[in-house]
């Protein structure tokens, strides 16, 4: 985990405010989303598939401390395993819920396993910066053709391409994506394939780390998947 400046203060008010804001939308997350830290530890012997899914609040500033520059708000509703996919059979796919800060950016990055759709559910326009892979790395020259809502769409290297309420993009393992949100603050959907934020997130700026710690000035109201090791 990389530096950072967020206090847990921070992340608690960051919660409470992105669960109001998700809410505004009719969107409502499980109910495992509102227990305790207490209330995890007292169900020690049934949240197994919470934990070996990594399904909860996932607050990053990207190891960069600024979290309003750089960052992003997380919940990851539903997931299945690696193993399953390697089967190619079973609970293949993942949903997440996100929020995008208007200008707040989630850095440079692409996965070599994971294809997901990136939806903008509500709010401004969510903006994604893309680019096609050159041996790993972004090439930003090098264009990249998605979907964009079933409709095929080139783009070129280091375009924008912008989505409005309802619209959604279709990214396969290495098509390298920036994004942030114009005008106001976005209601991201994510439905993927399996998963993996611990290993199958490559970012194109080395300081990047995809989870960041925290300075513990207060106690957590709400745990984060990363709290889940140190605290259950």
């Amino acid at each position: 985990m990389g530096a950072t400046t967020l206090k847990r203060s921070d992340v608690n008010e960051i919660i409470a405010r992105g669960d109001a804001f998700i809410r505004s939308f009719g969107y409502i997350l499980p109910p495992f989303a509102y227990w305790s830290p207490e209330d995890f530890r007292s169900r020690a012997g049934q949240i197994e598939g919470i934990r070996a899914g990594a399904l909860g609040w996932d607050i990053t500033d990207f190891g960069l401390g600024d979290f309003e520059k750089s960052g992003l708000f997380l919940f990851t509703v539903r997931n299945g395993s690696a193993a399953d996919l390697a089967r190619g059979r079973g609970m293949l796919y993942a949903e997440k819920a996100m929020i995008a800060r208007k200008e707040q950016l989630t850095p440079t990055h692409t996965h070599k396993v994971k294809a997901e759709d990136i939806i903008n559910r509500g709010g401004g326009t969510l903006v994604l910066e893309l680019c096609g892979d050159a041996d790993g790395s972004p090439d930003r020259d090098r264009p990249v053709t998605v979907r964009c809502d079933g409709i095929e769409r080139r783009i070129a290297g280091g375009d924008k391409l912008k989505l409005s309420p309802g619209e959604s993009v279709t990214l396969m393992p290495g098509d390298w994506h920036a994004f942030w949100a114009e005008g106001s603050d976005v209601f991201v959907g994510e439905v993927s394939t399996v998963n993996d934020d611990a290993g199958d997130n490559y970012f194109a700026d080395p300081r990047v780390s995809r989870f960041s710690g925290l300075q513990e000035d207060v106690a957590p109201t709400r745990l984060l998947v990363s709290d889940y090791a140190s605290f259950l």
